[in-house]
C-alpha cells in the first residue's frame, strides 16, 4: 500500500481541525497553532518543529504526512520566471509558475491535474482530467515554490491547470488555509481565481469570497465564437454569463476581469473588438488581453502585435479599461500544461 494511502496530508487541515487532531492524540490543543505555524513556514519534516513536544511529533509522523510536492522539473526564464512541474506522493503531477512583478512576486497554481473543460486552445485539456487537488495540495505548491525560489510570494493566482470552479470546495478550503492569520496570512485581495464561466459557482463565489478577485476567461465577443473554442459555452450561454458577471459586480462592488486570449484570425478583428466594447461599456470591468501562448498540437496562432494594439485601442476608445498582459517566460514552456505534457513524453 502506498504511503499516500496510509497517511493523510496534514496540509489539508485548518487550525481548528488540527486542534481536534492534537487533542485526539492526547496532547494540549494549543499545540495545533504551533504545528500549523510551522507548516505555513514550509516545514518539510516534523523534526523542524522545535517547540513542539517530541511525543506529539512522533504521533503526527505516524498518521500524517507533510504533503509538500517534489519538484521534478524546473525551468527558469531570463526574466526570472520559474516554471515547476510538481509531483505529489501518489504520482500526480501539476504545474506552478513563479513570476516577478513591480508590485511583488506572484505564483500561478493549479487546482486540478489536467482539465475536463475541453477549451481547444489550451494544453491542460489535451489529456483530460486526471484528478482534482485538495486545498492542502494547492497550499503545498505555494510553500514548495517559496522554498525553491527563496523568495516571498505575496500574490496567488489560481489560473494554472484545471478549472477552479470544477473543484469549488477544495479551492475554498485553500483560500481559507492561506488566508489564516495563524499561518501564511495572505490577504484575500491578493488572491485571484479564474474560471471559464461556471455560472452557479460565480454566484456562490460572490457570496462566499467577496474580497477575492475574480477573473473570467471570455476569449470571445459573442456566443458563436466562444462556443467554437470553449465547450462550456454550450451549457452556459454568453448572455447568461455576462449577466452573472454583472450581478457579481453589483453584489461585491468589485471590478471583474475578463481574460481575452488574442488569437490570429479567430477573435482579433476590429469587428470583434467593437462588439466586445459594446458588451462591456459602462460597467465595472477590466479586460486583460493575452497574446496567446501557442501550444504544440493546437492550430491556433498568437495574434501579431499590431492586431493586439488595434484591439486595445478600440476598447480604450469606447471607455473600457484594458491592459495587455506582460509576456513572461517566453523562453520556457509558458502555456499551462505544456511542461507536464513534455515531461510525460
Amino acid at each position: 500500500m502506498q504511503e499516500a494511502e496510509v497517511r493523510k496530508n496534514i496540509l489539508n487541515f485548518t487550525p481548528g481541525e488540527l486542534g481536534d487532531i492534537v487533542t485526539g492524540l492526547g496532547e494540549q490543543k494549543f499545540r495545533a497553532a504551533q504545528v500549523f505555524g510551522w507548516l505555513s513556514k514550509g516545514a518539510a519534516s516534523y523534526d523542524e518543529m522545535t517547540n513542539v513536544p517530541k511525543s506529539l511529533r512522533e504521533k503526527l509522523e505516524a498518521e500524517y504526512s507533510i504533503g509538500l510536492p517534489e519538484a521534478v522539473r524546473t525551468q527558469e526564464a531570463k526574466d526570472g520566471t520559474v516554471k515547476c512541474l510538481f509531483r505529489f506522493m501518489d504520482g500526480t503531477e501539476v504545474e506552478s509558475v513563479f513570476m516577478k512583478y513591480e508590485y511583488g512576486n506572484s505564483i500561478c497554481i493549479s487546482s486540478q491535474s489536467g482539465c475536463r473543460m475541453g477549451c481547444t486552445f489550451c494544453a491542460s485539456t489535451m489529456e483530460g482530467l486526471d484528478r482534482s487537488l485538495t486545498g492542502g495540495e494547492m497550499l503545498g505548491q505555494v510553500l514548495a515554490m517559496r522554498k525553491l525560489t527563496g523568495s516571498d510570494i505575496g500574490h496567488v493566482v489560481i489560473m494554472g491547470m484545471g478549472e477552479p470552479f470544477d473543484n469549488y470546495e477544495e479551492v475554498s478550503r485553500f483560500i481559507r488555509l492561506i488566508h489564516e492569520s495563524k499561518g501564511y496570512g495572505l490577504g484575500l485581495r491578493n488572491i485571484t481565481v479564474s474560471t471559464c464561466g461556471i455560472i452557479p459557482k460565480i454566484r456562490a463565489f460572490a457570496a462566499d469570497f467577496p474580497q477575492v478577485n475574480l477573473a473570467v476567461s471570455l476569449h470571445a465577443p459573442n456566443q458563436e465564437i466562444r462556443q467554437m473554442s470553449m465547450p462550456v459555452a454550450k451549457k452556459y450561454s454568453y448572455d447568461d454569463l455576462l449577466e452573472a458577471c454583472r450581478e457579481y459586480t453589483e453584489i461585491t462592488g468589485r471590478r471583474i476581469t475578463f481574460e481575452y486570449a488574442v488569437i490570429d484570425g479567430f477573435n482579433d478583428s476590429a469587428a470583434c473588438a467593437e462588439e466586445l466594447a459594446g458588451r462591456l461599456k459602462g460597467w465595472l470591468t477590466h479586460v486583460n488581453l493575452i497574446p496567446l501562448n501557442e501550444v504544440e498540437g493546437r492550430s491556433y496562432k498568437t495574434a501579431n502585435g499590431n492586431s493586439v494594439k488595434r484591439f486595445k485601442d478600440i476598447l480604450e476608445k469606447n471607455g473600457v479599461a484594458v491592459t495587455v498582459r506582460r509576456t513572461l517566460g517566453k523562453d520556457i514552456d509558458a502555456a499551462c500544461g505544456q511542461l507536464r505534457r513534455r515531461h510525460a513524453g
